[in-house]
């Protein structure tokens, strides 16, 4: 069942995407998880969504939901596309993404694992940083070779 705050949220976010030439396709609050995880999906409407849409997307969003103050607690806002499997290569990306789920794939195992997955902390000289279910996991750079955006997660 969707969360009560839905029509609220989608109502205030489709103007804003249609501002930056978006479209919310999609909209989900996941209040089991704390902080609780508000995801928006959107589409670019004129071409393939790229990431930039999505960080233009989260910040006008935030501003919006910010100023209404329809969720009074804590939340993560996500901002997510359908089909949108990109992967973070640049410093800017692991920023821009913190908090996002994303998979992380070794190319031998760490822990007898080739994948991981979870939320992104960061990435610092020493390694990728995940939150797995409120576990620290850092995974060794040298060993990653490829992350990338959960669109299950």
């Amino acid at each position: 069942m969707a969360h009560p705050l839905i029509p609220q949220i989608i109502d205030l976010a489709t103007p804003v995407a249609e501002d930056l030439g978006l479209e919310v396709v999609a909209a989900v609050f996941h209040t089991n998880q704390r902080p609780p995880v508000l995801r928006v999906d959107i589409r670019n409407t004129s071409s393939d969504t790229s990431l930039e849409d999505c960080e233009r997307m989260s910040r006008s969003l935030e501003n919006a939901l910010d100023a209404t103050d329809i969720i009074p607690d804590a939340y993560v806002l996500e901002i997510s596309s359908p089909g949108i499997s990109q992967q973070l290569t640049t410093d800017r990306d692991f920023i821009s993404f913190k908090g996002f789920a994303v998979i992380v794939t070794t190319s031998e195992p760490k822990d007898g694992k080739f994948e991981w997955s979870g939320q992104l902390i960061n990435r610092d000289e020493a390694a990728v940083h995940l939150n797995q279910k409120g576990r620290a996991i850092a995974i060794p750079r040298q060993l990653v070779t490829r992350v990338q955006l959960d669109d299950h997660g």
